[in-house]
């Protein structure tokens, strides 16, 4: 299917690696010129020159979303220098601390919240500007299925659920100027370097039993098969899908989750 996206100009925040990266090359791949972000300068650059491979117009910054004003000048000085924006894709999420309420003190929340809800505000705030000069656009929220059923590191589950309520809510509020917002929620989705990874080399028996009782297709997503669903969602193949939350998680059954394994700090997906 010709998604036809070629000429559009798209920003995604997280772009650098895991699901982020996988949807700025698939944009690449249909003919986008891809803005991206990032925490960590090596692997931004990394991504710019791989999608520059791709014959793709790249730019690329090294930031911490959570800084807003810094996130803003980002998407604006983004904008310019791709001539414009058509898409802008909040992908940047994660936690910090937990997992249980007892360990979690208010700075774990406040960076949860910030991370996975202010930084889509700031960024679509930053965006609309831009979006309503090209008469329209489409924005999408990397959400996660912790968002709509309930999860063991509940601080991440609330910023998930209320990023996904977000994007219905933006998508009422800037529909009369020809954007449309959705969210899409994934399910466990491995990449190189993923904490998925690190947990199976932890203990691959817990693991296998784990993806056995979870998973009816018996395995986890890749970053790819989330990709190939942003690319159809901002294309205009999907123009009456706004305000939607699409979960892409293979099935998953998360009761059984295995979320008592430690996580770094603050994890970013």
């Amino acid at each position: 299917m010709d998604l036809r996206l070629s000429g559009r100009r798209a920003i995604i925040t997280g772009g650098a690696r895991g699901i982020g990266r996988a949807i700025a090359l698939g944009l690449a791949d249909e003919g986008c010129a891809v803005a991206i972000c990032a925490r960590t300068a090596a692997e931004v650059e990394r991504t710019v020159e791989d999608l520059r491979a791709r014959g793709a117009t790249a730019h690329g910054s090294a930031l911490d979303v959570t800084d807003a004003e810094t996130l803003g000048t980002f998407v604006h000085a983004a904008a310019e220098e791709l001539g414009g924006l058509d898409i802008l894709i909040a992908c940047a999420g994660g936690l910090a601390g937990g997992p249980r309420i007892d360990t979690l003190d208010a700075e774990d929340w406040r960076f949860t919240l910030e991370l996975n809800v202010t930084h889509p505000a700031m960024a679509a705030r930053a965006a609309k500007p831009w979006m309503v000069r090209a008469g329209g656009g489409v924005m999408l929220f990397i959400g996660s299925i912790a968002g709509i059923h309930p999860w063991t590191r509940g601080h991440y589950g609330a910023a998930k659920a209320a990023e996904i309520h977000l994007a219905a809510s933006l998508a009422r509020e800037l529909g009369p100027h020809g954007i449309r917002v959705n969210a899409l929620s994934p399910g466990s989705v491995t990449f190189p370097d993923s904490v998925w990874e690190r947990r199976r080399e932890a203990d691959e028996v817990a693991f296998a039993e784990w993806m056995r009782s979870e998973f009816p297709l018996g395995r986890l997503g890749r970053a790819e098969e989330i990709a190939d669903v942003a690319g159809f969602l901002v294309s205009d193949r999907a123009s009456w899908i706004t305000g939607a939350n699409i979960v892409v998680d293979g099935g998953q059954n998360p009761p059984n989750m295995v979320t008592t394994q430690p996580l770094p700090g603050r994890w970013r997906e």
